[in-house]
């Protein structure tokens, strides 16, 4: 996934991109609200992890105005207000899940992976496409029974081809996905990257619509 973090504090912000950059998602990082909406205004993020008190603004009145523009993507708020009143207001603005500061970074990780597979519409962490056995929770694959092991880079690929069985994804679509605004992408580097997982996941799991793009074969 594509995450963006609007986090002011320079130590937790660093802290929760290299986290989330580990269990292999893209990630942008932003310390001001301004900075949130020109890169929500760029990119196509699949959720925002989002401080409430930030140096120019509210959380709770940017989160209240995204969702006014209809924008449904996933929110979870990371504030160090912890009072039931905050947490309230933060979930009434339209937030999937609130974290008090400070909190374990691992159960971030779980957090973001739960709010994810609940929009994807696979509430279960456990997923089964052919002979593969995916688990969403413990980030880990096992094909015919026996483990596969996967980059980070390349279960980001195969997450956000999950995400959607059947549809096709555009090389662009999936670029957005899997890289932040600093990653230097090259021409072929999404090819080299489908070439790779395709060797592991098996022949047919993911395929091509020449001209279009790739998706993952339905079960």
């Amino acid at each position: 996934m594509r995450i963006l973090i609007v986090e002011d504090d320079a130590v937790l912000g660093a802290a929760v991109r290299d986290q989330l950059a580990a269990d292999g998602h893209s990630v942008d990082w932003v310390t001001r609200l301004d900075g949130a909406e020109e890169a929500l205004a760029v990119a196509h993020h699949d959720l925002i992890a989002l401080d409430l008190m930030l140096p120019d603004g509210r959380g709770v009145p940017f989160l209240k105005a995204l969702r006014l523009r209809g924008n449904r993507v996933p929110v979870i708020i990371l504030t160090a207000l912890d009072q039931v009143s905050d947490r309230i207001a933060g979930l009434n603005a339209g937030a999937d899940d609130y974290l008090v500061k400070p909190f374990d970074l691992e159960e971030l990780s779980a957090r973001v992976g739960s709010v994810a597979r609940r929009y994807a519409g696979n509430p279960s962490p456990v997923l089964h496409l052919g002979d593969l056995e995916v688990d969403l929770a413990g980030r880990s694959l096992r094909r015919a029974g026996k483990a596969v092991a996967l980059t980070a880079r390349e279960w980001a690929l195969f997450e956000a081809l999950l995400s959607r069985p059947g549809q096709i994804f555009s090389k662009s679509a999936l670029e957005e996905r899997l890289y932040s605004f600093d990653d230097d992408i090259g021409s072929n580097t999404l090819e080299v990257l489908v070439s790779r997982l395709r060797k592991k996941l098996g022949p047919g799991v993911i395929e091509t619509e020449r001209g279009l793009g790739y998706r993952l074969a339905r079960a």
